[in-house]
């Protein structure tokens, strides 16, 4: 997340209008036996708590520090909304098991308006019919265990001919610099990869290496995900909204057009094609298809007023530019662990040779009995959670959350971050340590039943995707393993700044020399 709030240049303003609308704007106590939860000092008039996360760290790190001083649950006032923050384990249990119902629903905000068609994006969707029956699809026709399981030769597909480009750039590279590595930016390389897989899925097609198409989507998802995690001044001071301050609402508009006209692209060519009905005579469809099948069939009333289009557009929109920049950030700080701890992907790899062999390629079948790998990956989630805040929610009624009475309204912060780093419950918190999922935490998975590991939510409101996601996780990370000797450019160790944002990006290309370690023969198509 970013804050880029000139905040001074509106000091004065602030002084002159501040008792009026904290007349406006100020709430009675709520009565009861329960108290309120303590809230953080330091609030300025207006805009709360807003100044603290505009600073240079970023605000999963700050509201980490707050807990330090202030214990697991606090609020915070941001503009005229209260918002509470939990950073453990037990507190996000309480908010997600006894009060999931109370805290079902999301927040409105400019970025849910503006870049998630009025609100019809189910991740962002307030809480009813019309998310249910969206997240319900989604999930039987793409998300479901069958699902992804039926869809594994996409992605063994993809993955091989990406893997074959890196072989390919070795091969040239050998010729012309005479050298025994290649040089590749695997941030990049993921990026495309997790693209053209969920592309495929969705749409039939692919983007071929450097295709102008799909630099242009992700860069559009970049542009997206950082602006979906930056404080908009408006969202907490609707009076200001005329200033858009920082541009914010400007670029929204801008990036939700580009990527509406690339959806928009996509389904007019299944539609005047006619690629749903060759797809329905084959009984393969992809799910822009489906979609255009069950719009077909609906209602003019059964989405919620939402038009077949904006149900079909927003519900790809969705897989999209969720699947793919949180698989691919996971994938590039798994790597870039295993660069700075070469012990770690020493034994990954001596365990895949064991399991698998040099004689055939890492297949998802082989994944549940490489533990190591699957240790490495939950390691990665805890320390770099793609998302280290959860995507916030909002409680549609009054509720108790570690005994403080908790008002209908109240916005809901989850710091992942800080209870994947508590150090009540992990030792060395700040260290890699793939092998505490081999001992003390071998039972902890990411299922949203645990949680202390946390990385896709919990509730009714998690990430559908978890499995999809763990599948290419742990497909593509064991095969490049597998397939490759891995080195650091020099002796410094890869830097592991994170940036802004609502994914947990590295700031920093990850840059890697690569060189085959299987015979020729494995990486042909």
């Amino acid at each position: 997340m970013e804050l880029h709030i000139s905040i001074l240049a509106f000091t004065f303003f602030v002084i002159i209008v501040a008792f009026l609308v904290n007349l406006i704007h100020k709430k009675r106590p709520i009565s009861g036996k329960f108290k309120k939860p303590p809230q953080i000092k330091g609030a300025w008039p207006i805009i709360g708590h807003l100044h603290l996360l505009g600073g240079s760290e970023l605000p999963h790190r700050v509201l980490g520090h707050m807990a330090d001083k202030s214990g697991p649950i606090f609020t915070i006032k941001l503009g005229v909304h209260q918002v509470l923050v939990v950073s453990n384990g037990e507190m996000a249990k309480d908010c997600f098991t006894t009060n999931d119902k109370a805290f079902a629903s999301r927040p409105k905000t400019e970025a849910s308006k503006l870049m998630g068609y009025n609100y019809a994006l189910f991740s962002i969707a307030p809480y009813g019919d019309y998310w249910r029956k969206v997240r319900k699809i989604t999930t039987l026709e793409v998300l479901s265990q069958k699902r992804v399981e039926n869809l594994e030769h996409l992605r063994v597909s993809e993955l091989r001919s990406s893997i074959k480009d890196i072989y390919e750039a070795w091969v040239d590279n050998k010729k012309i610099e005479n050298s025994d590595m290649v040089k590749v930016e695997m941030s990049q390389w993921f990026g495309n990869l997790v693209l053209n897989i969920v592309v495929i899925i969705i749409t039939g097609k692919r983007f071929s290496p450097n295709d102008e198409q799909g630099v242009r989507f992700q860069t559009v998802v970049k542009k997206y995900f950082h602006l979906f995690g930056a404080f908009v001044v408006s969202d907490f001071v609707p009076f200001l909204k005329f200033l858009d301050v920082g541009g914010y609402i400007k670029s929204m508009k801008e990036t939700a057009e580009d990527l509406d006209n690339i959806c928009d692209e996509w389904l007019n060519e299944h539609k005047m094609e006619k690629k749903y009905e060759q797809q329905l005579a084959q009984g393969n469809l992809v799910f822009i298809d489906v979609l255009l099948k069950i719009i077909q069939g609906a209602s003019e009333d059964e989405f919620d007023g939402f038009d077949g289009d904006t149900v079909i557009k927003s519900t790809c929109q969705q897989l999209l530019v969720a699947g793919i920049d949180t698989t691919s950030v996971t994938l590039t700080w798994a790597l870039s662990l295993l660069l700075n701890n070469p012990k770690a992907l020493e034994i990954a790899q001596r365990e895949i040779d064991e399991h698998v062999g040099k004689e055939r390629l890492l297949e998802e079948s082989d994944l549940k009995n490489l533990i190591y790998l699957n240790a490495i990956i939950k390691e990665t989630m805890r320390l770099y959670p793609a998302g280290p805040l959860a995507v916030p929610h909002e409680s549609t009624e009054d509720c108790i959350v570690g005994g403080y009475n908790i008002p209908k309204g109240t916005r809901l912060l989850v710091n992942i971050w800080k209870i994947h780093r508590d150090q009540n419950i992990w030792s060395d918190p700040n260290e890699f340590r793939p092998e505490r999922f081999l001992t003390t935490h071998k039972d902890v998975d990411v299922k949203g039943n645990h949680f202390e590991l946390i990385p896709f939510g919990s509730g009714r409101r998690m990430c559908p995707a978890a499995m999809f996601s763990l599948q290419v996780l742990g497909l593509t990370l064991g095969r490049l393993i597998q397939q490759f000797v891995l080195k650091r450019p020099s002796n410094e160790l890869v830097d592991m700044t994170e940036s802004s944002g609502m994914t947990n990006n590295k700031a920093t290309p990850l840059v890697v020399l690569l060189a085959p370690r299987l015979s020729s023969n494995m990486y042909d198509d």
